[in-house]
């Protein structure tokens, strides 16, 4: 069983490393590192680059984790019956690999787009609850970060719920969340004193 696991955290490390932001910015010649938060995720895309590179930015990271969690289940370790806890830490694995990317010496996203793409690949019914309540959290409060923080507290809720008794699964699922507490450090400590930025707000290019 541990071999199978770290395979997967692997498989799913791989797939995470691609950065959909990073790969955007290089076509539009802007390296959105230098810009904003600094990262490569939608959100600093939306704002260096505008929405329709931020709309590709969080498909393009949402898919790298319904990819290789499918193949999983579907291909890998179809007969296994801790298929579902492969998936999940699959979907762990790629939430890390966006997070830490090697190729750009471990300075990613922060996760949010890609730990959604994992929850929704591992349980679809998730989608018509979590994504609404995302919308109208980031719509009333205007904070992208508030309704990506709302997302990783949501998943271990949901494994409780879905999957009653899996200590296992709730456990992997809360350390999708602590991940992006971490990665969300410096945001927390805006929200709480006032100066976080609104979605909406741009970031100027130099070059343009």
């Amino acid at each position: 069983m541990l071999q199978k696991i770290i395979l997967c955290l692997i498989f799913g490390y791989l797939f995470g490393c691609f950065s959909t932001g990073y790969v955007v910015g290089k076509l539009n010649k802007v390296d959105i590192r230098k810009y904003g938060s600094g990262n490569v995720g939608t959100t600093n895309a939306l704002r260096t680059l505008g929405a329709k590179a931020g709309a590709i930015t969080l498909l393009g990271d949402a898919i790298k984790a319904v990819i290789p969690i499918i193949l999983v289940r579907l291909v890998l370790f179809s007969k296994y019956d801790n298929v579902e806890l492969l998936a999940l830490y699959t979907g762990l694995g790629v939430v890390i690999g966006h997070n830490y990317p090697v190729w750009l010496k471990f300075k990613g996203g922060k996760g949010i787009a890609a730990t959604g793409g994992a929850m929704a690949a591992f349980d679809p019914l998730i989608i018509p609850v979590g994504l609404p309540l995302f919308v109208l959290i980031v719509a009333v409060t205007r904070y992208v970060s508030l309704g990506s923080l709302f997302i990783a507290i949501l998943f271990p809720i949901w494994i409780l719920i879905r999957n009653p008794g899996q200590i296992h699964m709730l456990i992997v699922a809360l350390v999708f969340m602590i991940l992006a507490f971490i990665k969300h450090r410096s945001n927390i400590k805006r929200l709480l004193n006032g100066t976080e930025n609104k979605i909406g707000q741009k970031v100027k290019i130099d070059n343009k």
